[in-house]
């Protein structure tokens, strides 16, 4: 039995962050949950006492995420485990995005999940130890079509964790960039999209249809996998959730390398000659 951990969620209150916010607490750890609508929470709050500290966040205010982290902090003494997960889904093809609609994705998205570990970078050197989880999507790794500003927003979280990851691993911290496929999160019912070009709705089905529901997973079943993942000595980096996902990386990543096969006379051509 591992010992109690204390987490930081955003997002705590609907989809993978309250399965995971309920895991944790069902099995004596203790979580400062992040929310929009800390009425949400009431239930938990019930069954939990004091192990559950919720407390009202949008993420795109930064300075309310600085104070945020510092009140768990404060409440708990500790921070072991912070989990970014709030964020949703913009969806469309290119062409069809709305600029404003884009930045207020990315604040949530990414700036959001930035602000987090900003604040709770300090906390955790100072400790020497912690563990952040950032929530990216199969559409970190793959850049499907209409897969609009959602897509570009998972993949800055898997450069910017990978980054981090390099930076922190000194101080005794540690990252992982969760990687979830289709889930029956009721993700959907969060995701907007711009008005649509009629040019695009073929391609637009085609992806739709490239989805299917046998590839749809059961959200309490990664609770598991989250909890092997923050007891484990040395964590994964990259965390994929759902045997259909692996599946598609597989795919993916033989594509990308058949294309470097395909094309490395000319990339090495593109290096020149040797400067002496």
């Amino acid at each position: 039995m591992s010992s109690s951990k204390v987490w930081f969620v955003t997002g705590a209150s609907r989809g993978f962050g309250r399965v995971w916010t309920e895991a944790a607490l069902k099995r004596g750890d203790k979580v400062a949950a992040a929310v929009r609508n800390p009425s949400a929470l009431d239930e938990l709050v019930k069954t939990y006492g004091d192990s559950i500290l919720v407390m009202p966040l949008d993420v795109t205010d930064r300075d309310a995420v600085f104070e945020a982290v510092s009140q768990a902090h404060g409440h708990f003494k500790r921070l072991d485990v912070i989990l970014c997960n709030a964020g949703y889904g913009y969806m469309g093809a290119i062409e069809e995005l709305e600029h404003e609609q884009v930045k207020a994705n990315f604040d949530t998205n990414v700036f959001g999940t930035l602000s987090v570990v900003q604040a709770a970078l300090p906390i955790l050197r100072a400790q020497g130890s912690g563990h952040i989880l950032t929530l990216s999507s199969i559409g970190g790794v793959i850049g499907f079509p209409t897969g609009g500003s959602y897509t570009a927003s998972k993949f800055v979280i898997e450069a910017m964790s990978e980054a981090l990851a390099g930076e922190v691993a000194a101080f005794g911290i540690k990252v992982t960039i969760i990687e979830p496929g289709q889930f029956a999160t009721g993700f959907s019912a969060s995701v907007q999209s711009p008005p649509t070009i009629a040019a695009y709705d073929p391609i637009r089905q085609a992806i739709r249809s490239s989805f299917k529901s046998g590839d749809v997973g059961d959200p309490l079943a990664t609770a598991a996998a989250i909890l092997e993942a923050v007891d484990a000595s040395e964590p994964p980096l990259r965390l994929v959730l759902g045997s259909a996902t692996i599946a598609k990386f597989r795919a993916t990543y033989a594509a990308r390398l058949s294309n470097w096969d395909t094309w490395e006379t000319v990339s090495n051509s593109a290096q020149g000659k040797q400067r002496a």
